[in-house]
């Protein structure tokens, strides 16, 4: 993976936005943090190899610019994520978390696991809760994602949540669906292949196989 900074400069970069976002004189060590900040990135760069997009692939290589909202939003969630699942400290998380709130208008937990293979498109106002989601999930600005009842969605791969689409509730998405711009889908699942548009008491489901071509 190509880096528009080194690694262990933006170890630092990221470490600096916390202390100064949160001027609270808690210290953080570096040397600690390292060894998951590694762990991190390379979830991140599997990620991005799948990508077919000139901004995170120039090719051969894949490409990280730590000036690039979308990437730098996927970077955050995969270091607090990664950092989550090793036990580290929570009030590093929670800065992580808000940082990434922040900087880039996302809601994104840092307990939520979202798949191995993600993309977020300027995600802002986009909030994703605890759904089970798969591989090749493309989600834009001002998405959500949530309970209705207590009960989450399921995701199924190959999923694009278009701006302004909302998946709530007791929801069964099959494979390569499409949930239109400002759609919203309520307790009802969606076979594979389907484009669902409009709301509960007005939508339209049109079925189509073809699959998003970012993906490689």
């Amino acid at each position: 993976m190509i880096f528009s900074i080194k690694k262990e400069d933006l170890l630092d970069y990221t470490i600096n936005q916390v202390q100064n976002l949160f001027p609270d004189r808690e210290t953080y060590n570096k040397d600690q943090i390292f060894p998951y900040f590694n762990k991190s990135l390379k979830r991140m760069e599997y990620c991005f190899s799948k990508i077919d997009n000139k901004y995170f692939s120039d090719g051969e290589n894949s490409i990280f610019n730590h000036l690039n909202g979308d990437q730098y939003s996927m970077y955050l969630y995969f270091l607090s994520n990664t950092l989550y699942n090793e036990g580290f400290k929570k009030t590093f998380l929670e800065k992580l978390f808000l940082l990434n709130k922040s900087l880039h208008g996302i809601d994104i937990f840092y307990e939520i696991e979202l798949p191995d293979i993600f993309l977020f498109v300027h995600p802002l106002g986009t909030v994703l809760g605890r759904a089970t989601y798969s591989n090749y999930l493309i989600v834009y600005q001002r998405c959500n994602v949530g309970a209705n009842k207590n009960i989450y969605p399921t995701i199924g791969e190959h999923t694009t949540l278009h701006p302004g689409a909302s998946v709530l509730g007791d929801c069964n998405i099959g494979n390569n669906c499409k949930i239109g711009a400002n759609a919203l889908i309520l307790d009802k699942n969606l076979k594979d292949n389907s484009l669902y548009v409009g709301n509960p008491k007005d939508h339209h489901i049109i079925i189509r196989n073809e699959k998003n071509e970012i993906w490689k």
